[in-house]
């Protein structure tokens, strides 16, 4: 008979504020049965409208913390009761913690000194992995590994958060403590390193759903959303999508465009505490109708979006990994970026994109203008990017990395 393996997983946000650490966790547990993995999340709430106790795919989430009326949760425009929810996420995490396991315990009639969860999951070393480690510290015979996903430097860490380093201990211990760290690149594995971690560590990038993103959409689909987004017969559509941070290196590319053909556009989707800065600088540059802000575009639109474009731009000053590029690979189009962070695993220049310079707008141009000169370049990098896409970043495979390397050697006497 099969036994149920029970997780649960720390993370500040979740659905439907979506970045990379969101969609891989969706992902990676809605490919692990629901008969053979139990998943609960503890997260924060920050919108009034969400319920605190929902079943979104596999996990059952438990939001928790002070609440707004439809808040931005950027750092920067974030209320201060959210803000005061997100400080106070390792104490009131904890907690809950506790509450769910002893809850879990008391509904399977464990024995006393029986643990409830068999697995404590932190994505990220922030106020999430504050509140597992001090679960840990709680219940020590319950296995914990803490994720990375995050491609700022230590040095980036320290001046963005300076209480960080009046706290060293404790924040490394977020490390020390755990059994297994997974990462999803081998920038931010030597970064753990750097932070003191001498335990198991496993690289498991970041995927895509190839089958989704490789689909053909219906023609009438494409031909609306280019006429919504106003892209004319004729034009060269670059197209990015990030959260509008400057640390994305979106102004290079809308600075790009001044050393490039008028037919060339830029699209953007993605919204965020920079976009009117943004904005601002298209203006300044005059390229303001060549730039389209779409705002925020749900994921699931996405693959259509990418269809409607021509190459994929995003020349991040920082990237742990990027879940878009893979995305782009897998839609079949070439991709331009910087080499820094995680984008090094899985992009070659000249084989499965290609490279530009960082903070650089005519390294940007001449990147472009590679693929835009160079059409046997451009068929060489799509075809091989799409077929690394599916040989290796397939949520499925993903997935069975992460049963494989992280969850099994956590359980042993589940699994024998």
């Amino acid at each position: 008979m099969q036994v149920r393996k029970r997780i649960l997983i720390f993370a500040l946000t979740y659905h439907p504020y979506v970045g990379g650490a969101e969609v891989a966790i969706k992902e990676i547990t809605d490919r692990m049965g629901p008969d053979a993995y139990s998943f609960d999340m503890i997260t924060l709430r920050f919108d009034r409208a969400l319920p605190r106790v929902e079943k979104k795919g596999n996990i059952t989430v438990h939001r928790i913390g002070f609440a707004a009326n439809a808040p931005k949760i950027s750092e920067r425009a974030m209320p201060l009761r959210c803000k005061l929810s997100k400080a106070l996420f390792p104490i009131t995490s904890f907690i809950k913690a506790l509450s769910l396991n002893r809850t879990l315990r008391q509904g399977l009639a464990l024995p006393q000194g029986e643990r409830g969860y068999d697995i404590v999951w932190a994505m990220m070393a922030n106020q999430a992995g504050f509140g597992a480690l001090l679960f840990k510290i709680a219940h020590p015979r319950i296995p914990y590994f803490l994720e990375l996903q995050d491609g700022r430097s230590l040095e980036h860490v320290r001046k963005r958060r300076p209480i960080t380093t009046f706290v060293w201990p404790l924040y490394s211990a977020i490390y020390r403590y755990a059994d297994v760290i997974k990462v999803i690149s081998h920038f931010i594995e030597r970064l753990a390193r750097e932070v003191g971690y001498r335990g198991p560590l496993e690289v498991i990038p970041n995927g895509v759903d190839v089958e989704r993103f490789s689909a053909n959409i219906p023609e009438e689909r494409l031909a609306a959303l280019k006429s919504r987004l106003e892209i004319r017969l004729g034009d060269i559509v670059l197209f990015t999508a990030s959260r509008l941070v400057l640390s994305r290196g979106v102004e290079d590319v809308i600075l790009s465009l001044t050393h490039l053909p008028l037919e060339v556009k830029l699209l953007i989707a993605g919204d965020g505490e920079d976009r009117a800065k943004l904005e601002g600088i298209a203006r300044e540059a005059g390229v303001e109708s060549r730039v389209i802000f779409a705002g925020q575009v749900d994921h699931a639109e996405l693959p259509a979006y990418f269809k409607v474009s021509d190459i994929f731009v995003r020349p991040s000053l920082i990237e742990g990994m990027g879940n878009a590029f893979v995305e782009a690979f897998a839609a079949g189009i070439p991709v331009v970026a910087t080499p820094v962070g995680g984008i090094p695993d899985f992009l070659t220049d000249g084989e499965t994109g290609v490279f530009c310079e960082v903070h650089a707008p005519e390294s940007v141009a001449r990147a472009v203008k590679r693929y835009m000169d160079d059409p046997a370049l451009l068929a060489k990098v799509v075809k091989n990017a799409k077929a690394l896409a599916a040989q290796k970043y397939d949520w499925d495979l993903i997935a069975k990395s992460m049963r494989e390397r992280i969850f099994q050697p956590l359980l042993p006497d589940i699994y024998s």
